[in-house]
């Protein structure tokens, strides 16, 4: 019988073995530098358009309202970091999918876990297109102040996404997120940089223009379908704008304590989330008051701004920097997941789970994992294909936005709240968060087909 408790208790052992020897440093900072990294990114380029087919009223009170659900669910997801355990007391989640198999049962975790990793997969494809349209705005901004803004500007995104694959392939054979805090405290700069170079070009064309344009209907069309069509796309690029939930236990798997995880994470994502609605709002609002129904889809690369050159030029670049560490942030919780999977079927494979230590002239020495190597490798150029089919910047991020917005943000850590929290039915508490999920349903739902339907129209035209 004690045989048997050994062996039973071994896996818990090793467990415990390998997360004390896993040291963590984040603090807040960190935190919100991998939020921000997370938060802003290629949906922050197209608010303008979206508060575009929204109107004056309905757009900014979207932007809020997506706000205020993410932060909601940020909060109760963050409770779930730590979950109890009636035989050996609270143990760390090291993932989504984790906290999910642990609270609601392996069945759910299974298909938390499609999502999860369907979204992860799907915000990478979404980044190399929008880096792709960004690096090729740079050029198309040189050529139109030396041939003129009527000149034939048409270059092709495919270099610029197998330039953006390449840069990616080696970055990530980094091992974990906590081994490019760095890099997300670069992106989160960059991101700012950007947001506020376009906040400037907005207001000075307002400025310029002398009066805001747009109106309370938005942008006017042909028909109350095709109105219909424009608006869920609208909210579906918001809703991809906002959620960071996929990766938010991740990032709390990175901060030290005390003091508490939870409490630094619900710290940091207020702090995240009410500047990134700060900035988002700023956008949209002088972005649609700048063109009105002429809003591009996106922003910086939409050519609504042509001058100052430069200026665009370099909020393109910091676009490109920050999405080149915005890949990073989304892909790694991936790897980790795929690698430990493919490892524990294969636990005595050299090939999958050893280390070789290589030493390059002239170059530091470093550790190369074979599994690792071809994994990473092959998920990037998968990535970069994808992209290079479908480089349509708006439908797309609608599409993934309605995908995931939903059943990650949502649906998920309201179960795992009713499960931890042991919520009865029919209880106040029960009843509102129950309409609150029912509602968010109904508009994720209606944002994914309006999406979907714009991203198959826009490949048949």
């Amino acid at each position: 019988m004690g045989k048997t408790s050994e062996t039973h208790d071994l896996p818990l052992l090793q467990a415990q073995t390998a997360d004390s020897s896993f040291k963590r440093t984040g603090n807040l900072w960190t935190a919100v530098a991998h939020i921000i990294t997370a938060v802003i990114g290629s949906g922050a380029l197209s608010l303008a358009w979206s508060t575009a087919q929204l109107g004056w009223i309905a757009g900014p009170l979207a932007v809020l309202s997506f706000a205020a659900i993410t932060l909601v669910s940020s909060f109760l997801l963050s409770n779930c970091y730590r979950t109890p355990d009636p035989e050996h007391g609270p143990g760390r989640n090291r993932s989504y999918i984790e906290a999910v198999d642990l609270s609601l049962g392996e069945k759910r975790a299974w298909i938390c876990g499609f999502f999860v990793q369907i979204s992860l997969y799907g915000t990478a494809i979404a980044y190399t297109v929008t880096s792709a349209i960004s690096m090729r705005a740079i050029k198309k901004s040189n050529c139109y102040h030396k041939e003129g803004h009527e000149a034939a500007c048409e270059y092709s995104d495919t270099s610029y996404m197998l330039m953006f694959g390449f840069a990616e392939i080696i970055l990530s054979q980094t091992r974990n997120l906590n081994n490019v805090e760095w890099l997300s405290v670069f992106a989160a700069i960059m991101s700012f940089t950007y947001s506020f170079i376009g906040l400037g070009l907005g207001l000075a064309t307002v400025i310029e223009n002398g009066y805001a344009k747009g109106s309370i209907s938005g942008v006017s069309t042909s028909s109350s379908i095709q109105k219909l069509s424009l608006v869920s796309q609208g909210l579906g690029d918001i809703a991809f704008a906002f959620p960071f939930v996929l990766v938010l236990i991740e990032v709390q798997d990175t901060l030290k304590s005390p003091p508490p995880e939870t409490h630094t994470m619900k710290k940091a994502s207020t702090i995240a989330i009410s500047v990134t609605t700060f900035f988002y709002l700023l956008c949209g609002s002088f972005g649609y008051a700048a063109f009105g129904d002429d809003t591009p889809g996106n922003l910086l690369t939409g050519f609504g701004f042509y001058e100052p050159y430069w200026l665009v030029d370099l909020a393109n670049a910091c676009i490109v920097a920050h999405l080149v560490g915005g890949y990073q942030v989304y892909s790694q919780p991936l790897f980790a997941t795929t690698e430990k999977w493919i490892s524990g079927k294969f636990p005595n494979h050299g090939f999958l789970c050893k280390d070789f230590h290589l030493k390059v002239p002239l170059i530091p020495g470093f550790r190369l994992n074979l599994l690792r190597l071809c994994f990473r490798t092959i998920y990037v150029l998968s990535t970069t294909a994808i992209a290079m089919v479908f480089p349509y910047f708006n439908q797309v991020i609608g599409v993934i936005g309605g995908l995931n917005f939903w059943p990650l943000s949502i649906y998920f850590p309201v179960e795992m709240y009713f499960k931890q929290k042991n919520i009865e039915p029919w209880t106040r508490t029960w009843v509102m968060l129950r309409i609150f999920s029912l509602f968010c349903f109904f508009i994720t739902l209606f944002a994914l087909i309006g999406s979907i339907e714009g991203l198959i129209g826009a490949k048949l035209s």
